[in-house]
């Protein structure tokens, strides 16, 4: 994917916001994604929550707070220029990742809502090997019906998406859906639906990006 520039990447000059260990002196990355209406300060204050000593983490800003303007459901061209914008974003702190010597199957890609989305987007257009991909409610992008069939492998990366089964935001349909599709690129992925939760974070799915983390630590650089 090409990188849009000037007005064509209105997420592009906003350096990230960051936390835990120097890049070049990390054992692993996670970039941090968040949601309309938040900021990178707001998603970055979730690493409170595991301990991970080894880990940089990366949380970039959307202008205007908010990603892309339409919901995620609708149709893709509706939400340029700011999505290919997004997704470019996060390829380039892929590559500041990558280029600081973790390899990307020790980087997690985090997100919450609109930042969920993303992250299930970038890992399905670039499928590859990651440290993990964590989509707290959210989908896969683009309307009913229309979602792009990706190819490639994503190499048993594991995968978890947790919502409600009654998110305003983010239909469970879209959640299955998205489920599938990861599965069908070679994901491992764990898929956890909340009954009555409102649109948030719980425990459970914080508790299990600290197994993943531990996980990703006790297994040492690759």
């Amino acid at each position: 994917m090409g990188i849009p520039r000037g007005d064509r990447h209105p997420h592009g000059e906003r350096p990230p916001v960051r936390g835990g260990r120097p890049l070049g002196d990390a054992d692993g990355a996670m970039i941090l994604v968040h949601g309309r209406g938040a900021d990178a300060a707001d998603i970055l204050g979730l690493t409170q929550s595991w301990a991970a000593p080894g880990f940089a983490y990366l949380a970039p800003e959307a202008a205007g707070r908010s990603w892309y303007p339409q919901s995620f459901l609708a149709p893709t061209e509706q939400n340029q220029p700011g999505l290919d914008s997004a997704l470019a974003r996060l390829g380039e702190l892929m590559a500041e990742i990558e280029a600081a010597g973790v390899p990307t199957d020790r980087t997690v890609l985090l997100g919450f809502s609109q930042g969920a989305c993303l992250s299930l987007e970038f890992a399905a257009r670039n499928p590859r090997r990651y440290g993990g991909v964590v989509a707290l409610s959210g989908g896969l992008i683009g309307p009913p019906g229309g979602l792009v069939d990706h190819a490639g492998d994503l190499g048993g990366t594991p995968v978890f998406l947790g919502c409600s089964d009654r998110d305003p935001h983010i239909p469970r349909w879209r959640v299955e859906e998205s489920a599938a599709a990861m599965e069908s690129l070679g994901a491992e992925v764990e898929m956890r639906i909340y009954p009555g939760m409102p649109h948030t974070v719980n425990l459970d799915e914080v508790k299990w990006v600290r197994g993943l983390l531990s996980t990703l630590e006790h297994t040492g650089p690759s």
